[in-house]
């Protein structure tokens, strides 16, 4: 301030002839004023451009924090019932699948029995069908087929399919009974084993499945009897 006080006092002694003498101390008093107003100005300034660049990081980090939830939910668990909502309001455009075998999946997971045309020559009982992979034991009596696999052992009597020709039906546990093509098939259980039985011309057809079996639903089992014959 004394430099800027010498300056007005150089140019007050040059002043030009008819203006009134300057007043050194009231343009000092005039210029300290402007000078701290112009550091209050920069003051208010920098305090502002300190509040707008907070402002902004927060903002900023608010958005990162709002997006970042969003993708976590999609990368994690989501309530079934918003699942099932989402998929069911997104339509698809990829092509449905389409199945690579015949052979279906039984409800508890466990691979359906496929049944395919019988080409083996039986006794008195004879089928149209026959499931995949199984064949007749050897010697075949009259009224009584025993199907069962190639490695399966021959005292293992409850893993295998027996089929029998019977002047009367059999009590069945849990009897369910359907009527198709003209046939009434019954389906149950006898000494824990699923059975079915029908009644083909005057005889009883009954088919007892290995014990604890999950591959014959019901629609197949009736398949499979439907196709015999009892002579």
């Amino acid at each position: 301030m004394d430099e800027v006080k010498r300056l007005l006092e150089g140019f007050a002694d040059q002043a030009a002839v008819g203006l009134p003498d300057a007043d050194i101390d009231a343009d000092v008093t005039r210029g300290r004023r402007a000078l701290r107003r112009v550091k209050r100005r920069r003051r208010v300034t920098g305090v502002l451009c300190v509040a707008a660049a907070s402002a902004l990081v927060l903002a900023i980090g608010n958005q990162v924090k709002w997006w970042g939830s969003g993708s976590e939910v999609a990368g994690g668990s989501v309530e079934p019932g918003t699942a099932a909502s989402a998929s069911a309001a997104a339509p698809s455009s990829a092509p449905p699948a389409k199945p690579t075998s015949k052979q279906t999946i039984s409800m508890f997971g466990a691979p359906v029995v496929e049944l395919v045309a019988n080409k083996q020559p039986w006794s008195t009982i004879s089928c149209g069908l026959a499931p995949k992979g199984w064949s007749a034991e050897a010697p075949i009596a009259a009224d009584h087929v025993v199907l069962s696999k190639v490695e399966m052992r021959t005292a293992d009597s409850a893993a295998k399919v027996v089929l029998q020709a019977t002047p009367k039906a059999r009590t069945l546990t849990h009897p369910r009974v359907t009527a198709a093509n003209g046939k009434t098939f019954h389906i149950g259980t006898v000494s824990g084993r699923l059975t079915g039985q029908v009644k083909v011309a005057d005889q009883w057809l009954l088919v007892e499945l290995p014990t604890g079996t999950v591959e014959w639903p019901d629609d197949v089992l009736r398949r499979f009897m439907g196709s015999c014959t009892v002579s």
